[in-house]
């Protein structure tokens, strides 16, 4: 069986022990995921679970909000079941927990990639604000986190030891030709028809933003998670980060981030526009003192 066949296996997997209550809210049982995950005894899963409370705690959200105490049934042998101390956890208790497994084994690895996506799409899905903007909006909202999201990633990429200007546009291009099926930067701009001085990123819709800022955010994460050392350790990571992603587009049925359309307008013209927008009112009120 291939790698790309594993990983399909494991994201039905990861579907197919999903449940949804009777408001809608889906979870999963912390006893089937952890069997899924590796772990032969529960006893042995608590302690990720625990880390992952911890992180839950730290990261500002209530902890009984996505890892609910409840019972679970448990086969015993014989067709008989028993019921057991277990959690019911949210996506984001989920993606959590995967963050604290051991990266090594493959359906980690897999699961860290199928929750981050599918968490970050249910973040933006649920943020009415977000849903409401309209696209040239979205594009400016993830175009801004994504500057964020990119000093963050080259701080991490520069304590793996990514240092001089040509080492991270290298380490750049390694996560590009990951998402982006083997296009560098250069590929990139010459298949979107780009003049010398647009950036890439600033002529993307919000679909393939926000396919980059899982890639920058999945990637600075997992940089730091397991303290990656070296330009070959911190290239090959951004590469599989990518790769991932783009495989997980596929899964789900999106277009490739390179056949996606280039907007039609820059978003350095649209933010100038913006800027000219915020301050007209200003303007008026100062014409009116």
């Amino acid at each position: 069986m291939s790698g790309k066949d594993i990983e399909k296996r494991h994201h039905h997997t990861f579907e197919n022990i999903k449940q949804v209550d009777n408001d809608g809210f889906e979870f999963w049982m912390a006893r089937q995921l952890g069997k899924i995950l590796g772990y032969a005894e529960y006893r042995n899963f608590l302690p990720v679970i625990e880390k992952a409370k911890k992180a839950c705690l730290k990261s500002g959200h209530q902890v009984e909000n996505h890892f609910v105490e409840t019972h679970e049934m448990v086969p015993i042998g014989s067709g008989a079941e028993r019921e057991m101390e277990s959690y019911a956890l949210s996506r984001y208790a989920c993606y959590l927990i995967v963050q604290n497994g051991d990266p090594y084994k493959p359906v980690i690895a897999n699961g860290q990639t199928y929750f981050a996506i599918q968490t970050r799409r249910q973040e933006l899905a649920d943020d009415k604000a977000f849903q409401q903007l309209k696209e040239d909006e979205k594009r400016l909202f993830l175009r801004n986190e994504m500057k964020e999201h990119n000093k963050q990633l080259v701080e991490a990429a520069q304590k793996a030891g990514v240092e001089s200007t040509l080492d991270f546009a290298i380490f750049q291009n390694h996560g590009y030709k990951g998402l982006y099926g083997g296009l560098d930067a250069k590929g990139i701009h010459t298949r979107k028809g780009l003049k010398k001085n647009q950036q890439i990123l600033d002529n993307m819709g919000s679909t393939e933003l926000a396919a980059n800022l899982f890639r920058a955010t999945q990637t600075e994460e997992k940089l730091r998670r397991e303290n990656i050392q070296g330009k070959t350790g911190a290239n090959k990571t951004h590469f599989e980060v990518g790769k991932k992603v783009r495989k997980t587009i596929e899964e789900l049925g999106g277009t490739m981030p390179e056949d996606l359309p280039k907007p039609d307008e820059d978003l350095k013209k649209l933010g100038k526009k913006q800027t000219k927008k915020d301050k007209k009112p200003r303007e008026i009120e100062g014409n009116r003192e």
